[in-house]
């Protein structure tokens, strides 16, 4: 059974190959700003559930307005990963002035990583069946560190292009104290989230693994 991975993120990347499953990478091209900024003016303000739960569902979406899919049987998944802190959600920085700024405001507190992710079974080209969950794991960051520190974290540049400008794989496990909860959840997504998924969809788990 195949997966589309539809996501262009190294990480969702590396955690499905180190369970098993090489996807076919179809990264898809979703506004995310505009995409919540017209929900919440249509339906008001969203839950962390809900924001990264939509933004999941609409990257593998994306994928069935494309002309790849045609004839296409098999499984999509879309992702979506943001840092809630102080009640506000918190996606890539882009920036290094940004991502300074949210280390700053962030260093010594404890924020939860929230992970959305969308299935769809997809049967000659067409879409039958869907599933979606949210998944959510506690993160403390380090009260210790310097702003030196800091500068430097982000001046290596993988702080920029990542959920509340961190990794737990990477440079930016050295400022990390505590994780609670699936740690697969921080680093993209919830493998054992996806494995439910699949499993509602009625695709057994090693249908997917190589």
């Amino acid at each position: 059974m195949q997966l589309v991975l539809a996501s262009a993120s190294p990480a969702r990347l590396m955690l499905l190959r180190q369970a098993g499953i090489e996807p076919d990478v179809r990264p898809t091209d979703v506004d995310e700003d505009g995409l919540i900024d017209a929900h919440i003016a249509e339906h008001g303000a969203l839950t962390p559930e809900a924001y990264v739960t939509l933004l999941a569902r609409a990257k593998a979406e994306a994928f069935l307005g494309a002309a790849a899919v045609d004839g296409f049987t098999g499984l999509v998944f879309g992702g979506d990963s943001s840092l809630e802190l102080d009640g506000e959600m918190l996606g890539k920085p882009h920036t290094p002035e940004r991502a300074r700024e949210r280390w700053i405001a962030q260093r010594g507190k404890t924020a939860v990583l929230h992970s959305g992710h969308h299935l769809i079974r997809v049967e000659n080209g067409e879409a039958v069946q869907d599933a979606r969950s949210a998944t959510a794991t506690s993160v403390t960051f380090s009260a210790d560190i310097t702003d030196a520190e800091i500068d430097d974290y982000v001046a290596t540049g993988e702080p920029l292009k990542v959920a509340g400008a961190f990794t737990i794989d990477g440079r930016g496990a050295a400022f990390i104290d505590t994780v609670t909860g699936d740690p697969s959840t921080v680093i993209g997504m919830s493998i054992p989230a996806v494995r439910r998924l699949a499993r509602e969809l009625g695709v057994a788990w090693p249908q997917l693994t190589t």
